[in-house]
């Protein structure tokens, strides 16, 4: 056992020490990352703890144990690279910001707040969230637990996380039960489409079967763009229907899925207007065909928004969230020009969690949101 010891904490050392070469290339501090920690299966667990994870005595444990190790902190590594490789605009952008907080000190403390509540009104944060931000530091300051550039530039980051986790969980609200269902929403040109291929693709690669049907019928084109994701991601999609309206095209392929019994139904509604009211009452019509047809049954409204369009996608979220009450949002482009702070004034205003974010073209550039690490990226 003693032997089996030593390996791991070589393993776990090589992976700390492969951090430390990859992390200046991705902007990182190149400290030794946290080490992960095992899932409590209850009392009575046999073997022990090291390095925060639970030693078997089997003895064809150690070897699988220590694949998951090495795959877990290689997924990891290469996580992190796509996201700040993905966010490297954002971080120019936020750049101003840190030059700000760089020269702060005691005595200019009002007036370099006013100016950074000001550089985040530019970068999208939005005005009410702006505010929120620097009240709170100021009354940090009042309190003096800011004392020198590098306490203010942390507890602004602290006051960012805590909003977005004010959105609540980012966990996926889908049951066993099958189908799992997802609802996607959103305006034309948002990304919605390509996000639902992505998120198929998870999905997929999970070893869960997956249908996607396609309820855009204004759109010619709609059907074939899903079928060429379906190609790519390995699912499958709804067999086709005669039916006129979205509502009941979604009616068609809830019945597909549950013949099928398909583990997950990623329905792709038509590209509406927000302000449209006919069209946002379809909408809620498609919502209350997966409630007749699944009562009470969890399901995920997720808004795709193309968050280049900054502060123009509040009112997205406002009037989809008025029609359907929206679940969380995937935000997508977050590697073109957008500013970044959209994403904290959503959360903020709607207090709905964000879910996923694109930070890239290709198919795996569509991360589950984790906001401590989004706020890491962006100033690290």
């Amino acid at each position: 056992m003693a032997r089996h010891h030593a390996m791991i904490l070589l393993a776990l050392a090589a992976v700390q020490i492969s951090h430390a070469f990859l992390a200046p290339s991705l902007g990182l501090s190149p400290q030794t990352p946290p080490l992960p920690r095992a899932v409590d299966r209850g009392k009575g667990g046999r073997g022990e703890v090291v390095g925060g994870l639970r030693m078997q005595e089997e003895g064809n444990f150690f070897s699988k144990f220590t694949r998951t190790i090495v795959e877990k902190a290689k997924a990891d590594v290469e996580r992190t690279k796509r996201l700040f490789s993905g966010l490297e605009g954002l971080r120019g952008e936020m750049s101003v910001i840190d030059e700000l907080l760089g020269y702060w000190n005691l005595a200019d403390a009002d007036q370099t707040l006013q100016q950074l509540e000001d550089a985040l009104i530019t970068r999208d944060f939005g005005v009410k969230t702006s505010v929120k931000i620097c009240d709170e530091l100021r009354e940090r300051v009042k309190t003096g637990s800011i004392a020198k550039p590098s306490d203010i530039r942390q507890a602004m980051k602290d006051t960012i996380v805590e909003i977005l986790e004010g959105g609540g969980s980012t966990d996926l609200i889908l049951d066993d039960n099958k189908p799992a269902v997802l609802m996607m929403v959103g305006v034309n040109g948002g990304g919605k489409t390509t996000s639902i291929g992505k998120i198929a693709n998870r999905f997929a690669k999970e070893g869960k079967t997956v249908m996607l049907a396609a309820g855009d019928t204004f759109r010619a084109a709609a059907d074939a763009q899903l079928e060429e994701w379906c190609k790519r991601a390995e699912t499958v999609m709804a067999p086709r229907s005669n039916a006129k309206s979205p509502a009941a095209v979604m009616f068609d392929a809830i019945d597909g899925a549950l013949k099928d019994e398909v583990d997950v139904l990623i329905a792709d509604t038509s590209g509406r207007l927000h302000t449209n009211v006919g069209l946002m009452t379809e909408l809620s019509k498609v919502r209350g065909v997966f409630e007749k047809k699944m009562p009470k049954k969890p399901m995920e409204i997720l808004l795709v928004v193309d968050s280049t369009q900054g502060q123009n996608v509040l009112n997205q979220a406002r009037g989809f969230n008025e029609a359907v009450g929206i679940t969380g949002l995937v935000l997508t482009k977050l590697d073109g020009t957008s500013k970044g702070g959209v994403v904290v004034s959503i959360v903020d205003e709607l207090k709905v969690p964000i879910k996923f974010i694109g930070v890239g073209e290709g198919i795996e550039d569509l991360l589950l949101f984790d906001a401590k690490e989004y706020v890491d990226a962006l100033f690290p």
